[in-house]
């Protein structure tokens, strides 16, 4: 099928269900409301080590009721803008991403995604083998320090949700919404978080809580990196770069066990989520089923993704993504 068709192919699973869609929501808050509460209860009591482990479910039920707002962003959670705003800005205050200032940025992302000439806000930041050795030697350090793991997935996390989210990085200029967004968000988190400190306590909802966000932020991180930077990802400059064969051939299939799809509200099928992204990621499967030619497309398993962890550089002689030491090596 030609890689035009698709979008044409796709529309007839943009409607979403709004029973379905309300169901997605009481699924997801009220086991993490529950995992918190019995977290929080444990943590009082004295059983630090047991609300500790609560956490690690708590996290997963949080990154996926970012994926709930990240669907709302998108429009495709429910048929009414009015209702998608302001799920999605409920929610924003527990994943402490600003709604309206994301849902920009993150267009962005989906307006410009696999285009070298178009890097712009909604990306993690990959340079070209040339770009990288045309810079000093201090700021290349500081690229092969950003994109070494311990970093992107270790300090990245807690440095973009916690210091970054509370400012509108790249629209300071853009008029009063990103900042009200911003300011907004991080307004609503704190009178939250101190009401639940004056309920339950200091040490049980700061240690948990934090935990918990630390824990999604590094999944959420992880997602989007393995969504765009696999072998096999194409990137492509303007005059070439097409969004329908971007979508297929720069975003991935992750191919997670059905446990893990069901917390990643189906992410993984990321190609898909960028030929349409109205889409509800509920319906993301019946794609799949209906189209079976997309499911080895950009496909990238479990064990396999972690091998991705290396990459770093665009390398445009070869057309792909190359770890520093291919770069050198070449």
């Amino acid at each position: 099928m030609p890689v035009g068709d698709w979008s044409k192919k796709l529309a007839a699973y943009r409607q979403p269900k709004a029973g379905r869609s309300v169901l997605e929501i009481v699924v997801t808050a009220g086991p993490l409301a529950a995992l918190w509460g019995a977290a929080w209860a444990l943590h009082a009591h004295g059983w630090w080590w047991a609300a500790l482990v609560l956490t690690i479910p708590a996290s997963l039920f949080l990154v996926r009721l970012f994926l709930i707002q990240h669907d709302c962003g998108h429009g495709s959670f429910f048929s009414e803008k009015r209702a998608n705003d302001w799920v999605g800005r409920l929610i924003s205050v527990l994943t402490l991403t600003p709604y309206d200032y994301w849902r920009q940025t993150h267009a962005i992302h989906h307006a410009t995604s696999g285009n070298l000439d178009r890097r712009e806000l909604g990306a993690i930041e990959m340079l070209t083998v040339e770009e990288y050795r045309a810079l000093p030697p201090i700021r290349r350090l500081g690229y092969r320090l950003y994109r070494h793991p311990l970093v992107m997935f270790g300090l990245g996390p807690a440095f973009v949700f916690f210091l970054m989210n509370r400012l509108p990085i790249g629209m300071m200029r853009s008029g009063w919404r990103p900042w009200v967004s911003v300011m907004g968000n991080t307004v609503a988190a704190v009178v939250g978080l101190a009401a639940l400190v004056a309920l339950f306590g200091a040490a049980p909802v700061l240690t948990v809580n934090l935990l918990t966000m630390l824990f999604a932020a590094t999944i959420g991180v992880w997602l989007f990196y393995i969504q765009h930077q696999f072998e096999g990802a194409q990137w492509t400059r303007n005059g070439v770069w097409k969004r329908d064969a971007a979508a297929l051939a720069g975003s991935s299939h992750y191919d997670l066990p059905p446990l893990l799809r069901w917390f990643t509200a189906n992410i993984g099928i990321h190609h898909v989520h960028h030929l349409s992204a109205r889409i509800p990621f509920y319906r993301l499967p019946a794609v799949l089923e209906d189209h079976p030619e997309l499911r080895s497309m950009s496909r990238v398993g479990l064990l396999e993704s972690f091998r991705c962890a290396r990459l770093a550089l665009w390398d445009e002689k070869s057309g792909r993504l190359v770890s520093f030491r291919e770069a050198r090596a070449a």
